[in-house]
């Protein structure tokens, strides 16, 4: 099978230096990237140092109690809802709708280490959860893990990436992206947004 091959920056790349001047004034944020690397950790805190309503797409826009998917429809009207809202943060992935989501956004947030770091995420995750669901999950989704979620993980780069960097190229070209390819330089990130830097 052949596999499709994806760009190594998206469009429009800047450093940790740049993007925390941005985000000195953005008002509308995304953060994406592989399930366990921290998004919503980040965009909570985020949304803390700049008093943005936290939109966590798992817990308000996809699942329903039960680990029901929401209708598409639905959805869709929730985003369109959320993205109109004059200042917001909003963590998780879904590449499909970025079309709805980009040309809202002020500044992209990519969580991307490797996927060693995504998988012990998640089960360190499971493990603190298991048995209840997480603050930025639905209520009524109890913290699971199954063999399709690893392997969703486990392909991540291979199979969701080369999705991202399309959308990015065809509605996001002039929002900057930073990449965060490791937990210390979120840190540096919130640190340089904590100082004002």
């Amino acid at each position: 099978m052949e596999q499709i091959s994806a760009p190594q920056a998206p469009p429009y790349a800047v450093d940790i230096e740049t993007a925390a001047s941005i985000l000195d004034n953005a008002e509308r944020i995304l953060i994406i990237g592989c399930s366990g690397t921290g998004k919503s950790t980040l965009a909570r805190s985020i949304a803390s140092l700049r008093g943005l309503t936290y939109v966590s797409m798992d817990r308000d826009i996809f699942w329903l109690p039960g680990w029901k998917h929401r209708p598409r429809p639905e959805a869709i009207a929730l985003i369109k809802q959320a993205v109109a809202g004059p200042r917001w943060i909003m963590d998780g992935n879904s590449p499909g709708t970025l079309p709805l989501r980009l040309p809202h956004t002020d500044i992209v947030i990519w969580r991307r280490p490797p996927r060693h770091v995504a998988l012990r995420g998640v089960i360190s995750r499971w493990l603190r959860y298991r048995g209840r669901s997480r603050p930025e999950m639905a209520a009524g989704c109890p913290e699971r893990l199954t063999s399709t979620f690893l392997r969703y993980i486990w392909t991540f780069e291979r199979e969701e990436v080369p999705q991202f960097m399309e959308m990015l190229a065809l509605h996001g070209r002039q929002v900057p992206v930073l990449t965060l390819k490791s937990y210390r330089e979120g840190d540096e990130l919130l640190a340089r947004l904590r100082s004002g830097r």
